[in-house]
């Protein structure tokens, strides 16, 4: 994978410094032809990049790009970290190595082919631009102690934003991140086990940064941390290391005491706590106001029947219209 994008991702960090490379310099760096970078461009165009062509001056990138530094990653990190800058999905790459993983392994890229969210959607990964990343983890007590998982990591995640000053950003139950009632971040844990041994979990995270604005296949409200910084520029190495020093802590914590000690955090930081919502679950539609999550991670809705807990993996939260 790595061979086959060099010429790829040698023209990026070529580009990286914002000015206008002409074809033939970047040919010569390579040695290939101007014929050969053109389709490079072409097939980089298709990873999400938008890089201009001006007759007589060359190529530059639309808007700068700050490339992950993996030598930072790995010095900071205190766990194994890959930096893939291509891949399909970083959820599957770990899962297809959970045998010869340790605890906390990390695998990030630049650009996913394959991304997934939950129920098998797509996840929109173009390059350079975002963060993609997952961690493996085992969890000796077995399948059902997985139950708050997305919980603890979506709260940890707000809580490593919050540390490096962004404000506002909320949680929607049960995994996604939430800035002024459009989407930011989704979490996407997976599992595999025996029953009565330990779990191997993969849990992966897509947060949006400077997100292009035109992504026809969302079908929904979204938006990227840039919004939330207000315009400061968001150092994206930094902010990995930021969050795979909170994943890890909150899961030893989730190890040691399970969901107990998170169901205030959790509710602090809810996003419809309060509200009135719609819950969709199959063919149900649920209405009724949000009271936060209860001790085993489940939903709860003051509905027309009285406080109701819900819990699965086939809800869907929807504001109320």
């Amino acid at each position: 994978m790595r061979k086959e994008h060099s010429a790829k991702l040698h023209i990026l960090r070529s580009l990286s410094d914002g000015a206008f490379h002409s074809g033939e310099a970047l040919g010569n760096e390579l040695g290939i032809s101007r014929a050969a970078i053109a389709k490079h461009i072409k097939g980089l165009n298709d990873w999400g990049v938008d890089i201009y062509r001006i007759q007589g001056r060359g190529y530059q990138l639309a808007q700068p790009m700050q490339l992950l530094d993996e030598e930072r990653l790995t010095a900071s990190a205190n766990t194994q970290v890959e930096l893939i800058s291509v891949i399909n999905s970083t959820n599957q790459y770990l899962l297809e190595r959970v045998s010869e993983s340790d605890k906390g392994r990390v695998c990030l890229a630049e650009y996913q082919a394959q991304g997934r969210g939950r129920r098998g959607r797509q996840w929109v990964s173009p390059f350079g631009t975002n963060l993609y990343f997952s961690m493996y983890w085992r969890l000796d007590a077995g399948m059902a102690a997985a139950m708050g998982l997305s919980l603890v990591i979506g709260i940890a995640a707000v809580e490593a934003l919050e540390k490096m000053g962004f404000e506002g950003v909320k949680l929607k139950w049960p995994n996604d991140i939430y800035y002024q009632d459009k989407k930011l971040a989704g979490i996407l844990v997976e599992m595999s086990g025996q029953a009565g041994a330990a779990a191997h979990l993969v849990i992966g995270m897509g947060l949006n940064i400077g997100m292009p604005d035109q992504q026809p296949s969302i079908d929904q409200p979204w938006t990227s941390l840039n919004q939330v910084s207000n315009g400061q520029a968001i150092d994206r190495t930094q902010l990995a290391i930021h969050l795979i020093e909170h994943w890890k802590s909150a899961l030893e914590e989730y190890e040691m005491t399970g969901l107990s000690g998170f169901v205030e955090r959790w509710n602090r930081l809810d996003n419809f706590l309060g509200r009135s919502v719609k819950l969709l679950m199959g063919p149900r539609e649920i209405y009724g106001v949000v009271k936060g999550i209860d001790q085993q991670g489940g939903v709860v809705l003051e509905t027309e029947s009285g406080l109701e807990t819900f819990i699965g993996g086939e809800i869907s939260l929807r504001k109320h219209d």
